[in-house]
């Protein structure tokens, strides 16, 4: 249930807020009879300004502050355990946990777009978010003194922060470059982030599957006085480590895709699409490791095999 009222408050200023309730209620049954109950609600109040230097104008500053709510995936809190057949720290059995509670997000966005004479926008956006009763995987001995046996559960293991800035332009080159600049459309993107859980020792006890930076670049080039249309795209992510625990880490290669592909409008509703993705089919490593205390370690590494891949599409507008 929710409720949220709009309001312009000034030829400048434009406003909206609102609150919204949700609950989940959800129960099991194990073997032994038992009958596992999890209960959650929460409010999640919600509030947006946009602020304009000019009324008439679209550049435009942007203000959220908001609290947002991510219930448990429903494998996480089925209780039914998953047997590794070959069990140790980077092969766990996998159970589900009934107890999880729902992860709480609390965020503060500030945003500014700015809007080309001729077409384009760059933007630039600044954001801080904090969580609690935050869901991470964790793996855990649970075998008697001698015999170890690892489990991996979900578990809500405390408070995280997550900071970061994300910086946006769409523009054609004779804009960047000058009026000689083919006029190539230009799309690029670049972000960095930085996170860190409460309760796992650092360094690297970030967001899970957050890299400290990322970078996108696209071009599109229209041939004048023809129907045709070439383009690409190159997405670049550098490795980075995870804490996932006290004794438990990962690390994941750096990856770099690159797409290109052509386009012939063959009139207004039919088009010809050639796609070639993954270009540069580079293979991607992906490590986890495991702390016993005194030096003592076990490192499993699993190879991510990449291909290119080549489409012909038909596109028609119905």
């Amino acid at each position: 249930a929710y409720t949220q009222y709009e309001s312009t408050l000034t030829p400048n200023w434009s406003a909206y807020g609102g609150i919204r309730w949700e609950g989940i209620w959800t129960t099991g049954a194990l073997a032994d009879g038992s009958h596992p109950k999890n209960r959650s609600s929460v409010w999640t109040p919600l509030a947006h300004a946009v602020w304009k230097p000019d009324p008439k104008g679209r550049d435009q500053v942007r203000i959220a502050l908001t609290r947002s709510y991510r219930s448990p995936d429903l494998n996480n809190l089925i209780a039914l355990r998953s047997v590794s057949p070959r069990n140790g720290p980077d092969r766990p059995d996998r159970i589900g946990n009934p107890d999880l509670k729902p992860e709480l997000a609390t965020s503060l966005d500030v945003a500014y777009e700015h809007y080309l004479a001729d077409g384009g926008m760059v933007s630039a956006n600044v954001f801080t978010k904090r969580f609690s009763d935050f869901i991470r995987n964790v793996t855990r001995d649970v075998g008697p003194a001698g015999s170890p046996l690892y489990v991996s559960r979900p578990e809500n293991i405390g408070n995280a922060a997550s900071h970061g800035v994300e910086l946006e332009a769409r523009l054609r080159a004779d804009q960047l470059f000058g009026a000689e600049a083919p006029r190539t459309d230009i799309r690029a993107n670049a972000a960095f982030y930085r996170s860190s859980i409460q309760d796992i020792p650092g360094p690297d006890n970030r967001v899970a599957d957050q890299a400290s930076m990322l970078f996108n670049l696209g071009l599109d080039h229209r041939f004048r006085g023809t129907p045709f249309l070439l383009g690409g795209s190159f997405n670049w992510t550098p490795g980075y480590r995870t804490q996932l625990s006290a004794s438990s880490w990962s690390e994941v290669a750096t990856k770099r895709i690159l797409d290109v592909y052509g386009l012939w409008n063959v009139n207004p509703d039919v088009a010809v699409r050639l796609l070639a993705s993954n270009l540069l089919a580079q293979d991607y490593d992906s490590v986890s490791g495991f702390d016993f205390g005194a030096g003592a370690q076990t490192v499993a590494t699993t190879t991510t095999r990449s291909r290119p891949s080549l489409q012909l599409r038909l596109e028609l507008k119905l």
